[in-house]
């Protein structure tokens, strides 16, 4: 059934999906319904699961949360609460979008609203994870998404 959604570069989900009007659609466990699986739905999906597998309990996360930035409606693709805090953001992309200092602009723009110490940015083919310095007004690239005991 997932046959126009390629491999990622994450483990694999076991996700429930169902077939309805010529549509797929998945089960998200934390929103608690039906989604329509689109190429970013995947991504989210599977670093939801991924993430979860790094200690991130469901309970810390919101996905798709609202803000304004520039008078426009934007929304966080996850977001991730730690000590009732905005600790980690996450900016999904499908996976045909590649990652580039445009994508993370945008990721960063976003953490303008939320002011998170951490940032994952990904296409389930390449995953980026930055630790904000706001002090020197930089970001230290990590080599993988830290565990949740790590943020």
């Amino acid at each position: 059934m997932s046959h126009k959604f390629p491999p990622l570069n994450l483990p694999p989900a076991p996700l429930p999906l169902a077939q309805k009007d010529g549509d797929i659609y998945v089960w998200d466990a934390i929103r608690k319904k039906q989604l329509k699986l689109t190429p970013e739905e995947w991504v989210r999906q599977h670093l939801i699961h991924f993430l979860q597998s790094l200690g991130y309990p469901v309970s810390s996360f919101a996905l798709e949360g609202g803000f304004v930035l520039n008078n426009s409606l934007r929304r966080t693709d996850i977001l991730i609460y730690k000590n009732a805090k905005p600790t980690l953001l996450v900016e999904c992309k499908a996976p045909k979008i590649k990652i580039t200092q445009t994508t993370f602009d945008q990721a960063a723009r976003y953490n303008l609203h939320y002011q998170t110490p951490w940032v994952v940015l990904s296409n389930g083919l390449q995953n980026i994870a930055a630790q904000v310095d706001y002090q020197n007004s930089t970001y230290h690239f990590l080599k993988e998404i830290p565990h949740f005991d790590e943020i």
